[in-house]
């Protein structure tokens, strides 16, 4: 995508974020969450200071178009887990998500990490399958009551490596 820049984030994006996944979650979500469903995952926007709190302890790289921020993903490497994974639907299908992933996945990599969990929505299952995640078990988590299917899905880092490596 043109004039597309990924960055590590900063404070002053918190709030951006905050509406990216409102939106991510209100619009995007729609085939595959029923409304109660949306309502219960984000109520509303959220603030700039909730977010920054969430996000700027681990690590989160967001992705922007001269307009603004229009996507995000984030790593608590500490836990090898992606505990953000969302891309504005106004960009959806425009290779932000896989640019996104990709940079993730490379930070991942040369933190030594061999492994990477997620739980991923149903609208982000399919996406992470495609790039090597497998399912380990399908799980309903609870927000303000109402249930959200979900995926934990998992990566193996080293597999590739290890794979890489024999063929050298």
């Amino acid at each position: 995508m043109k004039d597309l820049l990924i960055r590590p984030y900063r404070p002053e994006d918190a709030a951006h974020l905050a509406r990216v996944f409102h939106r991510a979650v209100r619009r995007g979500t729609g085939a595959h969450y029923s409304l109660v469903q949306r309502l219960a995952w984000s109520p509303r926007a959220g603030d700039g200071a909730d977010w920054h709190a969430r996000l700027s302890g681990i690590e989160t790289v967001v992705a922007e178009l001269p307009s603004g921020p229009v996507g995000f993903m984030a790593l608590d490497a500490g836990q090898g887990f992606v505990d953000f994974a969302y891309v504005d639907p106004c960009v959806r299908g425009r290779g932000v998500a896989a640019t996104l992933y990709a940079v993730l996945e490379g930070r991942a990599r040369t933190m030594g990490l061999n492994r990477l969990q997620t739980e991923a929505s149903r609208v982000a299952e399919p996406f992470f399958a495609a790039r090597g995640w497998v399912v380990l078990h399908r799980q309903v988590v609870r927000r303000r009551g109402i249930g959200l299917p979900n995926a934990l899905m998992e990566k193996d880092l080293a597999k590739g490596v290890r794979g890489a490596e024999a063929a050298a």
